[in-house]
């Protein structure tokens, strides 16, 4: 293998490389033969993970939380990562665009209008009444749980571990770099090239399905402007003009590339998030905006411990019942992404203190989050009809937004703008975003699995990361071909599946960072070399 990476120019660990690569070959390969009789395989290993762990799944990112909180209002906190001297490469706007893009601006596009109109609709306690005053506020309550602090802590406790062993150990910037407490120099063998592995899969598999997720709205907001065929040769010319705006900002770098499209990108959702506001009902979503700042820290506590314990008792959807289709559901499917945002924000984070990077990376996109939750989706559920007077009002347009989410979610933002003046102009302008979002997702993920393989923050060769970039379009477009809805289908069971082994690595790394922490001597500087391993045992 090491002939073979020098013929073709590469600047990578041949193992890492070429094992991903051909695993990532072989499973498509099996998923485009056979993706029912893999997604019921995996669908059932789903279903165990949901009704027997999903407890664990709960309970571990409200740890996450906690421990992060504590760490940076700790003595650590002021640790910096990289020498005393580093300074942050990137000023506080960029560095929060690119966290952004990078992180779950897709998701913020995608269910901005659908998840609080879902929970409205729907509401996740048997006991509420569904389109009422309290049903909307559980909707934002628990719109905001899932993609808040708690989303936040899934990607900042890999980050900081990355962070903190790469700057301060000066180890590779890899996935097993930040199990050296407990593997020491193994993190160089098969042990550690096998971590490497599974994250690089993890996030290619991950960056996948949501690229066939966001080619779905796409296609939907292009039929809704200009009648553009809901069909699959649309979906893969969409997926082929992301992936190359994606492989122009992978060749440009990160500094050039990634950079620029965050931080274009933020610029336009925050002008669509004012329209929202300015042309709506401004003076009611700026009193909803402060109710829910409100409404997410009283129910915060509650809903980090709400494991739906009484469902078999009180609705029909068994032992988890709804809480195990969404918020079990999205904590499994997060994590898979967790190496990915997780060196991403790493490598866009030296220079900071532990302190700067924790709650930079916890509060700042999670009260962009909150904000752009309350604007969207309070208007929405106005639009809709909050409780029986306002729906009585409404008459035939009552409940039009909650009869869309129903029919389409990936059409529901567009039914949204159908409400505000300029609609077809704001349409295509969300498409455009949802699409730089999807870009820039895509060529950060790429970049950071070309470190994965390089083991180092400087940039492969350029057709080494252009590579990765392909072959996520490839792998999305390819499914979407060659096995249609099933095997998205199949392959979103396989990585909530995959889900678990990543949680109880995260949760490692949680115990590993601790322990690199406790042998801080605060007093000098450690950089360079990592200490030797017997160094790192707890004192007593």
């Amino acid at each position: 293998m090491d002939a073979l990476a020098r013929k073709l120019g590469l600047r990578t660990d041949p193992t890492i490389f070429f094992t991903s690569a051909g695993i990532m070959i072989l499973f498509l390969v099996a998923l485009l033969i056979a993706p029912d009789a893999i997604g019921a395989a995996f669908g059932a290993g789903r279903e165990w993970i949901v009704t027997n762990l999903g407890w664990f799944f709960i309970l571990g990112v409200t740890t996450w939380v906690a421990f992060l909180l504590w760490v940076a209002m700790s003595r650590y906190g002021a640790i910096r990562l990289g020498g005393n001297d580093a300074k942050p490469t990137y000023t506080n706007v960029s560095w929060f665009a690119m966290l952004f893009a990078g992180g779950i601006g897709t998701v913020l596009m995608f269910w901005g209008v659908a998840e609080p109109i879902s929970h409205f609709a729907n509401p996740p306690r048997s006991d509420v009444e569904p389109f009422s005053v309290t049903a909307a506020d559980d909707a934002m309550s628990f719109a905001i749980y899932h993609l808040g602090l708690h989303t936040w802590a899934i990607f900042a406790m890999p980050g900081l571990a990355f962070a903190y062993f790469i700057y301060r150990y000066n180890l590779p910037m890899r996935f097993s770099s930040v199990f050296y407490p407990f593997l020491g120099e193994r993190i160089y063998g098969p042990i550690g090239k096998s971590l490497d592995i599974f994250a690089i899969l993890g996030t290619l598999f991950g960056v996948a399905v949501s690229i066939g997720l966001g080619t779905q709205q796409i296609n939907a907001g292009l039929t809704e402007l200009w009648g553009v065929p809901d069909a699959v040769i649309t979906k893969v010319l969409i997926i082929a003009v992301l992936t190359t705006v994606a492989v122009g900002s992978i060749v440009a770098g990160l500094d050039s590339g990634v950079k620029l499209l965050s931080n274009i990108n933020i610029g336009m959702a925050v002008g669509l998030l004012l329209f929202v506001l300015f042309t709506g009902s401004t003076v009611f979503l700026l009193r909803a905006v402060v109710e829910t700042f409100g409404l997410y820290i009283t129910n915060l506590l509650p809903m980090a411990f709400w494991n739906d314990t009484l469902a078999r008792y009180s609705s029909e959807g068994g032992a988890w019942g709804w809480q195990g289709s969404w918020t079990v559901f999205y904590w499994a499917w997060t994590v898979t992404w967790s190496p990915f945002i997780g060196i991403f924000v790493a490598r866009i984070s030296r220079g900071r203190t532990i302190r700067e990077f924790v709650l930079g990376v916890l509060f700042a996109p999670s009260i962009f989050t909150l904000v752009w939750f309350a604007i969207f989706g309070w208007s929405a559920m106005e639009i809709d009809g909050i409780g029986p007077a306002a729906r009585a009002a409404l008459g035939d347009q009552a409940g039009v937004l909650s009869a869309a989410v129903a029919e389409s979610i990936p059409l529901a933002m567009f039914a949204f703008f159908d409400n505000f003046p300029a609609a077809t102009l704001i349409k295509g302008l969300a498409v455009v975003i949802v699409a730089i979002f999807f870009a820039t997702s895509s060529d950060s993920a790429s970049l950071v699995v070309d470190m994965l393989c390089t083991g180092s923050a400087d940039p492969g060769p350029w057709h080494q990361r252009v590579f990765w970039g392909v072959s996520e379009g490839m792998l999305a477009a390819m499914l979407i071909v060659l096995a249609g809805d099933a095997g998205l289908t199949a392959l979103q069971q396989v990585i909530t599946v995959v889900g678990l082994p990543m949680f109880i690595l995260v949760f490692i790394m949680m115990f590993s960072l601790y322990r690199g922490l406790s042998q801080e001597d605060l007093s000098e500087v450690r950089v360079g070399s990592p200490p030797r391993q017997e160094e790192l045992k707890p004192e007593d």
